[in-house]
């Protein structure tokens, strides 16, 4: 196996695992500081703004707004440390398809466009799986 094929899956597995962390983190975030509170907070304006500007129903963006924070940070950690990655990295996938699908909903299309540049990685990274040698528990 030719190192450059692993060192370009590692390579993807922390810049995608890194970017879901601290997305995740970031929902946390209210004024400088971290909580639950502003998690919720922060989440219930994003569910109900989606809302208003689409036919998504509430419960809908609601369901998926509360749980997209811990949902980026649990896929972000076990992407860094490597747990069954092709699994995981089959998971960002979806889940940026999903984030994708709510901001066309809401016709926000550079969202849509930077979104696509992960789903890129993503696929990238599954054509490397098979030279993921750094995995904490491998597929």
């Amino acid at each position: 196996t030719r190192c450059e094929y692993t060192y370009a899956i590692l390579i993807i597995r922390l810049w995608l695992g890194l970017r879901a962390f601290f997305a995740g983190l970031e929902k946390f975030e209210k004024s400088g500081s971290y909580s639950f509170e502003a998690y919720y907070a922060n989440m219930g304006r994003m569910a109900s703004g989606i809302t208003g500007a689409s036919f998504l129903p509430l419960w809908a963006t609601k369901l998926f707004a509360m749980s997209i924070g811990y949902i980026l940070i649990v896929l972000g950690l076990t992407l860094l440390i490597g747990i069954k990655t092709r699994l995981t990295l089959l998971a960002h996938g979806l889940l940026y398809v999903a984030l994708s699908f709510g901001l066309m909903v809401v016709q926000e299309g550079e969202g849509v466009a930077w979104l696509g540049m992960h789903v890129v990685l993503v696929v990238g990274g599954l054509l490397l799986v098979q030279h993921n040698r750094y995995a904490l528990v491998r597929d």
